[in-house]
């Protein structure tokens, strides 16, 4: 059985805006990694370096412009190998519904659950950074 993490919440932005955020490393760079590189394009690959130590690899296992976006991770360390995370995303009168997941961790460990929470505090500074353009220094991010 795997474990998974979910987390929806609303943007009050333009899908195309969020999409942007979640795909385009020079947006990456701005809520999540400290340095990023890749296009989002269906297999293509993705370089998420947040440290020397923590230079993972993963590639677009699903990509469709304005609505979803996910990858699966190639090189990271073992709790990550084996998942995939994403963002399925829906306008509504509001902005944007933002639906992330990231699924099928072998083990609900601490690394599991402490995941959970930095996910929750990284896509609290995404919705931030695409409301209100608010960038938290790399070295500030959990």
């Amino acid at each position: 059985m795997s474990n998974n993490i979910y987390h929806n919440f609303l943007v009050k932005a333009s899908i195309k805006e969020v999409f942007d955020a979640v795909s385009l490393p020079k947006h990456l760079d701005n809520w999540w990694t400290l340095k990023s590189s890749g296009q989002p394009e269906l297999n293509a690959e993705y370089n998420l370096n947040f440290t020397d130590t923590y230079d993972w690899y993963c590639k677009v296992s699903k990509n469709k412009p304005n609505t979803s976006f996910h990858l699966k991770m190639l090189k990271s360390d073992n709790d990550w190998n084996p998942t995939t995370f994403g963002f399925e995303l829906e306008a509504t009168k509001n902005g944007t519904m933002v639906r992330f997941s990231h699924v099928d961790w072998p083990k609900n460990n601490d690394h599991f659950k402490h995941s959970s929470f930095c996910w929750a505090l990284l896509l609290n500074g995404l919705k931030n950074y695409v409301e209100k353009g608010i960038v938290v220094p790399f070295e500030e991010r959990n």
